[in-house]
């Protein structure tokens, strides 16, 4: 057996939030291509900067891309927390949970992190660009903090609450 294979026996924990960690970047991915695509069509393309707000969703100043910054961050969160899913229960947890249980929480934890993560980055957005930074840099930014926030909410919450393996 490698060293690796006895590590990975030895901390199963720690090898399983390292592999959350390092798959999650999938979602991560999937989270920026559809922000650098949709900031180009809805911001660039299409210049839907108009002025946006919706109960707790501020886009209303011009350097949070206002409708097109929200339809931007509203597409990629759910793309990729549909990946993310997917992604965390057959290889990272390889859950035993069913589709049904674990998909209705998953749910809840998606949409309190697209809820987060479509507050932020307005006032993320805002910020960046105050200081001079340009639109794909700010958003990009914005994407790394909610990544960051998603990580330290949804963990606990997959392991053992949405994904847990059940004791056979």
């Amino acid at each position: 057996m490698g060293t690796i294979r006895l590590w990975i026996d030895k901390y199963p924990n720690l090898w399983e939030f390292i592999k959350f960690n390092v798959l999650s970047n999938i979602s991560t991915i999937t989270r920026f291509v559809f922000v650098w695509i949709f900031t180009a069509v809805f911001v660039s393309a299409m210049h839907m900067t108009q002025p946006f707000s919706f109960l707790i969703f501020n886009y209303k100043d011009p350097q949070t891309n206002g409708l097109g910054g929200f339809l931007t961050f509203l597409i990629a969160e759910i793309a990729a927390q549909a990946v993310n899913f997917v992604v965390q229960m057959k290889w990272v947890f390889k859950s035993d949970s069913s589709f049904k249980d674990a998909a209705w929480k998953y749910v809840i934890l998606a949409v309190i992190i697209v809820v987060c993560n479509l507050v932020l980055p307005g006032y993320i957005t805002k910020v960046c660009t105050g200081w001079g930074w340009n639109n794909a840099i700010s958003s990009t930014i914005s994407s790394v903090v909610n990544t960051l926030l998603a990580v330290i909410i949804s963990y606990p919450l997959l392991k053992w609450w949405i994904m847990p393996k059940n004791s056979k």
